[in-house]
Order: structure tokens, then sequence, then C-alpha cells
């Protein structure tokens, strides 16, 4: 029997808590090294990065390389990913990388939630009250409440709503894809192809090495390997095991270790509504796990 097979929802769940740490210390990282090196060159490079981790389960696992019609289920995800990084990278430079990360881990299960309902045509109760639960968590930790919704559509966090978008149609290609495409070639072609969307937009000529120092491959480290060849990973295999809405829901985690990560890393504001709201965020994890 696939070991796979013998992992216990539980263990995925501690698995995907882990992913959604790395998740939200990626944030703090992307706008560090985005001080470096241009979008579309971090992006390459992320990518490349994330491709070699996981190119010895695509060798183990060669026999099993999809046909030529399943690279469908394959080229829109990479694309989903592009688009995604695109907005990621220069959120997080206009932006403040805490208060992107809420805006992006509460409207995504939203719209993933939203995706979901309109393609199987049934709402689940318990489903659709984690999601208003978590949201609401978000809401408070932006201050919503006291500054307005206007915060919300700030020209600064424009990037982050396509963030939320594209990660939510992505988490929906990613369960269907996986259905057809054994997980670790699918996340492993996805990196590749990526890589290679990404490519066309490089410019290495930018890059100049004396400028990076033991700051920018600490940071890009831990936003390729850790927080996208581990983090994402799990996330998009987690959605083969337990569904894309249960896996989006984990992400609620997230804001509350990004606030705090941008704090200590970037004096970002951290107050006592980011708390409060982290916990109800939390609240909405374990309702539609239940």
């Amino acid at each position: 029997m696939n070991l796979l097979k013998l992992i216990s929802f539980n263990s995925i769940y501690i698995l995907l808590s882990l992913a959604m740490i790395s998740w939200a210390i990626a944030w703090t990282n992307a706008k560090i090294v985005g001080e470096y090196l241009s979008f579309y060159n971090l992006i390459f490079f992320r990518f490349l990065l994330g491709f070699i981790s996981l190119l010895p389960f695509l060798i183990y696992n060669k026999k099993n390389l999809p046909s030529l019609k399943a690279y469908k289920y394959i080229i829109i995800p990479s694309i989903l990913f592009f688009i995604y990084n695109i907005a990621f990278f220069k959120g997080t430079y206009f932006g403040e990388a805490g208060r992107g990360a809420i805006l992006v881990t509460t409207l995504n299960p939203l719209f993933t939630l939203l995706i979901i309902s309109f393609i199987r045509k049934k709402i689940i109760f318990k489903e659709v009250l984690g999601i208003i639960v978590g949201l609401f968590g978000g809401l408070i930790i932006m201050d919503v409440f006291k500054h307005g919704f206007d915060i919300i559509f700030d020209i600064k966090n424009i990037y982050f709503l396509i963030c939320a978008f594209t990660w939510g149609v992505m988490t929906v290609f990613i369960d269907l894809a996986q259905k057809k495409i054994n997980p670790y070639i699918f996340i492993s072609l996805c990196y590749f192809f990526t890589m290679v969307i990404s490519w066309f937009f490089t410019d290495f000529k930018l890059i100049d090495l004396s400028l990076l120092d033991v700051r920018f491959y600490f940071n890009f480290f831990l936003v390729s390997i850790a927080a996208m060849s581990f983090g994402t990973s799990v996330y998009m295999y987690s959605t083969s095991i337990i569904g894309p809405i249960k896996a989006s829901v984990f992400i609620f985690s997230v804001p509350f270790l990004a606030m705090g990560t941008s704090f200590i890393f970037l004096n970002e504001i951290f107050s006592l509504n980011t708390m409060v709201g982290g916990l109800i965020s939390l609240i909405a994890i374990y309702i539609v796990n239940k």
C-alpha cells in the first residue's frame, strides 16, 4: 500500500499548520527580498529553487508522468501561480506585509467557497458559517469598524486583492488536477512551468550579486524553500486529501502570525484587535473542520 495513503487526517492538519506558519513568515520575507531584486527575477529564482527541491520526487515518480492531454490541468495553475506571485511581491513592496497577509488570507477562502458552491450547486451551512466567522475576524484585525471599509480597497491593497482572487481560483484547479495527476508530479511540474513562464520576463542584467548579502539569502530561503517548497506543496497535496474548502480555511491562521512577524522585523503595528481577530479566525478553522 502506498505510504502516502496511510497519512491520517490529523497528520495532514499538523502539516497544514506548519505550512501556514511558513506562509505567515513569508510575507515579511517577501518585503525584505523585494529590496534586492526585481519582482520578475524574484519569481524566476523562487520557482527555480522550488523545482530543484522537488526534482527528486519527480524523478522517483517519472513512470507516472501525465499524458499530453493532462497538461492543461498543469498549465492553468502555473499561469495563476505566476499572476499570484507578481501581485504578492508587488503588494508586499508597495504595501504593508502584515496587513496584506490579512486581506489575502481572509478573502481567499471566501472566493474558494463561492467558486466551489457555484460548481457543485450546493452550500453546506458549517462551511458558510466558518467562512463568515473567519472573514469577521479578518475585518477586526484590519480595524475596518474604526477606519471604514475604504481601507480594504486602498490603492496599496489592490495587489493583495488580486492575490486573494487568483489563489481562490487556483485552489479549485488544484483540487481538480490532483484527482487526475499524481500530487507530487503535479506540484513539481507546476513549479517548472511557472519558472519557464517567468523566464520570459526576467532581466538577468539587473542582478548584482555583490549587493546580495546574508540578509537576502536567509529571507529568500524562507520565502522559497520553507514557504513554497514545503508550505505550498503541503497545501496543494492536502487539498486532494481533505478538500479545497477545508484546506483553504486553514489560511485563516496566517493573519495573526503574519502581523506578529511583520511587527518584530518590519516594525508594523501589532495591536489588541490583531490578537482578537486572529483568535476569531482560528475558531473558523474549528467550525469548518468539526
